[in-house]
This record gives structure tokens, sequence and C-alpha cells, in this order.
């Protein structure tokens, strides 16, 4: 079997996905798994990364990207930590990372969880503003909408309940 990317070698790297009751299949050879970033489970040096295996996991078919070049030899100037390192352990050395590596990060991060942003659990008792916020955001998105499919009455409604729940917050 072909490559389905480049059609031009032996497929050896076969990706099967589950997504919402749909299988998806793609058959790549290693070249155009490298180049997608496809589920790669071991770093250059061959050394198994239990982040990079998790992160395989959560990975979305549809949303293979190019692996970015980026220096490896990339260093925090506060903490000493490099970038190949927060990539194979998904360990952060310092508060200062976060600015000077931003742009790695981010494609290091929905590798490993799968997501950029927080969606876990809430805490109850200090949570109430979170969900709030939460409804509020929701509440803005249905308002645009009734905006755009001129239901300008429905919109006045979402309208009034945003001002309210600003007034909880």
């Amino acid at each position: 079997m072909y490559c389905d990317e480049c059609k031009q070698k032996l497929a050896s790297v076969h990706l099967t996905q589950m997504i919402q009751g749909q299988k998806i299949e793609m058959h790549l050879c290693e070249t155009c798994a490298a180049k997608k970033g496809a589920l790669l489970i071991f770093d250059q040096d061959n050394n198994f990364s239990i982040p990079q295996l998790l992160g395989s996991f959560l990975g979305n078919p549809h949303d293979f990207q190019e692996l970015q070049p980026v220096n490896n030899q990339a260093v925090c100037p506060n903490c000493g930590t490099g970038i190949a390192n927060i990539r194979q352990t998904g360990k952060i050395g310092c508060s200062e990372c976060y600015s000077i590596f931003d742009r790695e990060l981010e494609p290091t991060f929905r590798r490993i969880s799968g997501n950029t942003e927080h969606v876990g659990k809430i805490p109850n008792r200090s949570g109430e503003n979170i969900l709030l916020q939460r409804k509020i955001d929701e509440l803005k998105n249905q308002l645009q909408q009734a905006v755009a499919h001129e239901q300008y009455e429905q919109a006045v409604e979402i309208r009034d309940a945003i001002k309210t729940f600003e007034k909880d917050l």
C-alpha cells in the first residue's frame, strides 16, 4: 500500500481513529508521517517519551500541522531549561519559559494534552465566578447569532440576561 500523501513510497505508518462514530484511516510513509507530526512516540534520539505517547492518543486527525522548525538548543536564560527538554518531559522550568518559548509551547501543549486551554473540573467552593463567566460568554455568542439572523426580540432577551449575570459577577 502506498502513502496517501506522496503516493510514491510504501506506507509504514497506519493511523486509525474513531471520531464521533466515524472511522478515519491514514496510511503514510515515514517521511510524510514525520512532516505531518503524526503520532510520533519517539524523539530524535529514539528515547521513549511518556508525554508524547499520551499526547498521541489525544491528537486530532483533522488538524495535522507541519512541525515548525525550532532551534532545539534554545535555553531559558532565567532557569536554564531547554526547549528540547520541555518537549520531551512536558515540564516547564519557570514562569519566564512561557514568554521565551511562547511560539514553541503551543504545539507542545496541544500534543501533550490535546488542548491549550483548561476545560477541566471547576472547584465547588470557588468556581461560581468561573461558571458565571462561561455562561456570559455563551450568551454573548448567542447574542451575536441572534443579531446575525435578525432575531432582535430574542437578542434583547439575551442582552438583558447578560446584564443580570454581569451584575452577579
